[in-house]
């Protein structure tokens, strides 16, 4: 019985320590920006950000698509954001975004 209680407790350590790193890599692939401009009609954002780390890309202000053009209606310029980009065929795409913390 107490081999079957460290086998459940080793695999719920190794669980909760898998969920921490993904949790912490999650965050780690947010980039802090500041909304420079919003164009509903283009369906992009410019955006003055920080490095890119998973796109080894220094800071600088650029123009993203987005993926869900919803994101359009919730932001306006100077709005402080944390957002995740991805690069594909037509180019960089904001795949989310949420507020800063304040």
């Amino acid at each position: 019985m107490k081999a079957i209680k460290n086998i459940t407790l080793a695999a719920l350590l190794a669980a909760t320590a898998a969920l921490s790193n993904s949790v912490i890599a999650q965050a780690a692939e947010m980039t802090d920006g500041e909304i420079r401009k919003v164009d509903k009609d283009s369906k992009k954002l410019t955006i003055k950000h920080g490095e890119i780390k998973s796109l080894d890309m220094p800071g600088m202000t650029m123009v993203f698509q987005v993926k869900d053009p919803a994101v359009l209606d919730r932001v306006k310029a100077g709005d402080k954001i944390r957002f995740k980009v991805e690069k594909n065929a037509s180019g960089f795409v904001v795949t989310e975004l949420q507020p800063a913390a304040k």
